[in-house]
């Protein structure tokens, strides 16, 4: 997807200039379809998205001089709702569709930030000018004068520089600026107290794509963090997700795309002028690239998801436009490949800040806990939020030793205390805290393996996740607990490959923690590209002697030689190749190393999700990772679903102390 960031490198779209094009034809086949009682949808959908927009214009001017009308005001009065609305688009020149949509974005009491924001930072240079000059012809009035009267502050500066249209062309790059605008960067924001916004808009705004690239791989190196995370922690509200807008179309503007076709239709209701906006806009230009980032980040095609979520000649239209199925064809796309490469790149070389969101107490007393909790226990009745507020609000650590105080100052065992007090989810939640991470681990696993069915997806989440220190004190703990070993629980209650997967990530390797040499990475990375020639059987067996012993940082690095050696992605070999609990086993380690804090983050968003909530692994995710990187959850969610957790959680459970684990 890379080579189209803000430019274009070869036709990458899905609808183009039909063969044998007769715009006098066309006009009479629309002119035909509309007359009469009715009007033939199927024939205006399939001329229309059969079309290039050039074509279209033509067509425009055929239908004026044959019938002496005007095409676009008959098919707004023969058609209705979204398809109207999507047709009647399609039918405009694309510089006078972006004007108009700028135009709704700023008319009336509101303003809609988010399509400002998206046209603006996606366009190239010839794109905004074409843009300036249709709104002026269109509503007679200057465009900068207009935005600037409907936003302000950093945001409005931004804007006014985008809407200049002078940005350096792509393939320049100022080699000797490099490091000095990346030094820049870094003083304007992270080096001082404070942040010289200017700075950022000053390069974000007027720097070539190729050169900015550069730029922030160097901010990398010196930052030790992608300039996106510098963005989110130094700028806030429109200013910021204009920057970060900015940042991702430099970086990819297929992928700014396909993020924003996701969001735009995942969850309750689907923002369809969004949705609209960006088929029309993108299908004549890199429609195929925006299909597989999107296949690439969400585990489905666009085309499904489309699918899925409209009806109708809507559906059929956006469909057309969409140009097919990449679920069906399941093949790579160089493009795609490279950015995955990429992101590789980001995620070998990024120190990730782990940040939680339960710290230790100040003025910490056991005892005065103990006694507390035991007055809320007293009596008729309990007195949960004392409870919740306390457990809550201490380190794990420190509720040891409440539990220890508990038991030394009032001879009585606050585990079961609180479960004789407590019931259901809360009951879950607040001895889960109150067990050691081991403790806690140990139980899941069980609770995962007993009764009549498996949880299978608890069992890879847990295991592709702990680290060797905790692998072997969850085994500890569970022998201790159940008096048996976890690698036997485990083989009775699961088989075949996927049980040698899971009895190999239980136990701890011996093998170096990283591999230094390239040598050692090639010789893995070319195992890794001959199991993908074998059978099923054969594949599996040597993507598990890889996968489930070598580290993190070791697996990123051979990962990264996949892609740039293959033009593939393992996850996508990985979901192609293998099926069932293998395949999720799979997919979970590759997801785990890749980012560690996003695949929790999905994990929480499928517990959520649809009709009813997956309470136990809302529960293990929430208390498991409330002292690592629950921080770093919550920003991985937010940027995924464009919604909070805090607001997920708050919808999907009543649950006091889901709220306080989550930082709020």
């Amino acid at each position: 997807c890379q080579p189209s960031a803000q430019g274009t490198a070869g036709f990458r779209g899905t609808v183009t200039d039909a063969p044998d094009f007769d715009a006098s034809a066309d006009a009479e086949t629309l002119y035909n379809a509309m007359k009469g009682i009715g009007s033939d949808k199927e024939a205006i959908l399939d001329l229309v998205t059969g079309r290039s927009n050039a074509q279209r214009q033509e067509i425009v001017q055929a239908y004026k001089s044959s019938y002496g009308k005007n095409l676009i005001d008959d098919l707004k009065y023969e058609l209705t709702g979204k398809f109207e609305r999507l047709i009647v688009s399609l039918m405009r020149p694309q510089a006078y569709h972006d004007a108009k949509e700028i135009h709704d974005a700023i008319k009336g009491a509101g303003t809609d930030e988010k399509c400002l924001i998206e046209v603006l930072a996606s366009r190239n240079n010839q794109q905004i000018h074409n843009l300036v000059e249709a709104y002026k012809d269109a509503y007679g009035s200057d465009i900068e004068e207009d935005v600037t009267g409907d936003t302000s502050g950093h945001f409005k500066k931004m804007l006014v520089v985008l809407l200049q249209g002078t940005r350096d062309e792509p393939g320049v790059v100022h080699a000797d600026l490099v490091e000095e605008d990346a030094q820049a960067l870094f003083a304007a924001g992270e080096e001082q107290w404070g942040t010289e916004e200017s700075i950022f808009i000053m390069l974000l705004g007027n720097r070539g794509v190729n050169h900015l690239q550069m730029v922030f791989d160097k901010y990398q190196e010196i930052a030790e963090k992608p300039i996106e995370d510098s963005i989110k922690s130094e700028l806030s509200g429109d200013f910021e997700r204009l920057m970060l807008a900015v940042v991702q179309c430099i970086r990819s503007v297929p992928m700014y795309f396909a993020k924003r076709l996701y969001k735009s239709m995942k969850g309750l209701g689907t923002q369809d002028n969004t949705l609209i906006r960006i088929m029309i806009c993108r299908s004549e230009i890199d429609m195929l690239d925006i299909r597989e980032c999107f296949r690439m980040s969400y585990e489905k095609s666009l085309y499904n998801m489309i699918k899925e979520d409209t009806s109708g000649d809507y559906k059929r239209t956006l469909l057309a436009l969409c140009g097919g199925d990449d679920d069906l064809a399941g093949e790579f796309f160089p493009e795609a490949a490279q950015l995955a490469y990429k992101m590789w790149e980001t995620s070998a070389t990024t120190k990730v800040q782990l940040r939680p969101t339960i710290r230790p107490a100040s003025d910490f007393d056991p005892a005065d806990d103990a006694q507390n909790l035991r007055k809320a226990m007293k009596g008729f009745g309990t007195d949960e939020d004392v409870i919740i507020n306390i457990v809550a609000n201490r380190s794990n650590e420190q509720r040891q030793e409440i539990r220890q105080a508990f038991k030394s100052i009032l001879g009585r065992d606050l585990m079961k205390d609180l479960k004789s007090e407590l019931s259901k989810n809360l009951e879950r939640l607040i001895i889960g805290l109150m067990l050691t991470p081991a403790e806690f681990d140990a139980k899941m696993m069980r609770k995962a393996m007993e009764g009549a069915g498996t949880d299978e997806h608890a069992l890879i989440e847990i295991l592709v996740t702990r680290s060797n220190g905790e692998i072997q004190a969850m085994n500890a703990a569970y022998r201790a607990g159940y008096k048996k070993s976890m690698e036997d629980a485990i083989q009775s209650d699961t088989s075949g490959r996927f049980s040698q997967i899971l009895t190999s990530l239980v136990q701890v390797t011996s093998i170096p923690s990283y591999c230094t040499s390239t040598k050692q990475r090639d010789i893995i990375w070319a195992e890794l590209a001959d199991a993908c020639n074998e059978d099923s059987d054969d594949m599996e067996i040597k993507f598990m002697s890889i996968l489930c012993t070598r580290s993190f940082p070791h697996l990123r690095r051979v990962f990264q030689e996949f892609v740039r050696c293959s033009n593939k992605d393992i996850e996508q070999i990985i979901k192609k190749e293998m099926s069932g609990d293998v395949k999720q086993a799979m997919y979970g380690i590759v997801r785990s190393v890749k980012n560690q804090s996003n695949y929790f983050a999905e994990r929480l968003y499928k517990a959520m999700k649809g009709m009813g909530t997956d309470d136990r692994a809302l529960i293990r995710i929430m208390v498991s990772r409330s002292e690592v990187d629950l921080f770093n959850i919550r920003k991985e969610f937010k940027e995924t679903h464009d919604c909070s957790l805090h607001e997920f959680i708050q919808v999907e459970t009543m649950v006091v102390s889901f709220h306080i684990l989550h930082g709020d």
